[in-house]
């Protein structure tokens, strides 16, 4: 009888240990164990380059509703200097009324060039169809023909690219030139 039972240290024996479960786990069940681990990775992967990409909108948002902010900033000052021009207009006289509008007027342009607008201001330069508009020619024998001999309205450029083009008036070869 005593053969036939069994003793509690012999149970033991016959039930495999949980490394061994693991070992005997079929190739499918690592399969898929490591399946789903992939998705789970995918999934957190998706939901990080979506919030990469919704935090990028919202920096391209907000750059372009403040991308003149600085820029706005220092036009303030120079719209600040015209008020106060036009407040003690009344009680100056020309010499400092000219005065004041040159000096508003150098605070614009500085303030246009810090933020990278230059003027195109082309005269006794040849003439540059990229750069410049023709509005009329003009017969001089003063200089080449081509040559722009008055700027009706100068031209700017924004770091290097033109924004709006000068407005000029073109050396023509003179009647008395093209009869010889």
């Amino acid at each position: 009888m005593n053969e036939q039972a069994e003793s509690p240290d012999d149970e033991i024996e016959e039930q495999p240990t949980e490394i061994e479960a693991e070992k005997e786990s079929s190739p499918l069940e690592e399969l898929q164990a490591k399946a789903d681990d992939n998705w789970d990775r995918y999934l957190r992967a998706a939901a990080e380059l979506e919030n990469v990409r919704k935090r990028a909108s919202k920096d391209v948002e907000g750059a372009r509703k403040f991308a003149l902010e600085r820029f706005g900033k220092q036009l303030l000052v120079v719209k600040d200097s015209l008020e106060l021009g036009l407040a003690t207009a009344d009680k100056a006289d020309v010499a400092s009324l000219l005065e004041g509008s040159t000096a508003t007027l150098k605070l614009l342009a500085n303030t246009l060039q810090q933020f990278g607008i230059e003027e195109v201001d082309p005269m006794g330069e040849p003439f540059d169809p990229e750069l410049h508009e023709a509005i009329s020619m003009q017969p001089n024998d003063d200089v080449e023909p081509g040559t722009v001999v008055t700027v009706v309205q100068k031209g700017y450029s924004l770091n290097g690219r033109l924004l709006r083009p000068a407005m000029v008036i073109v050396a023509a070869e003179s009647t008395d030139s093209a009869k010889k």
